[in-house]
């Protein structure tokens, strides 16, 4: 097998293991998850399936890419980009092309948004919102 392993095609299972951790999990946990189900990855080619699908690999259950966002809130992910561009929802930097969204960030955005973004945002699952915030439903 060799040099051909690090290309082996990701199974169905696989992904619907690893999606449905990737909000709870560390991508070295995720690795022993699916070691438990017979699969072996490692944990930076878990880092990397993970950020190719739009999460993020960042352990902290508190930081949201607005990829993320915009899957939980359902809506495009160049709607929550424009809000980062805007200023009106703020970030925190990961590095000089990426960032990633806290917790208390959107927090303050949805409390108090853009006036001409109020009717969207009140348009917005409320459920969505309160799992973006961690509330309880």
């Amino acid at each position: 097998m060799g040099a051909n392993q690090m290309h082996t095609k990701w199974t169905d299972e696989e992904l619907a293991i690893i999606e449905a951790k990737a909000e709870l999990y560390t991508p070295k946990q995720i690795a022993s998850i699916l070691k438990r189900h017979g699969y072996f990855r490692t944990t930076i080619a878990i880092a990397t399936k993970l950020w190719a699908l739009g999460y993020s690999t960042s352990p902290f259950l508190d930081n949201y890419s607005s990829a993320e966002i915009a899957r939980i809130l359902r809506v495009h992910s160049t709607t929550v980009s424009g809000w980062v561009r805007r200023g009106w929802l703020k970030t925190s930097r990961r590095s000089s092309k990426r960032y990633q969204v806290r917790r208390w960030h959107l927090k303050s955005f949805f409390e108090n948004p853009p006036q001409h973004l109020k009717k969207r945002i009140a348009s917005i699952d409320s459920e969505a919102i309160n799992y973006l915030l961690g509330r309880k439903a």
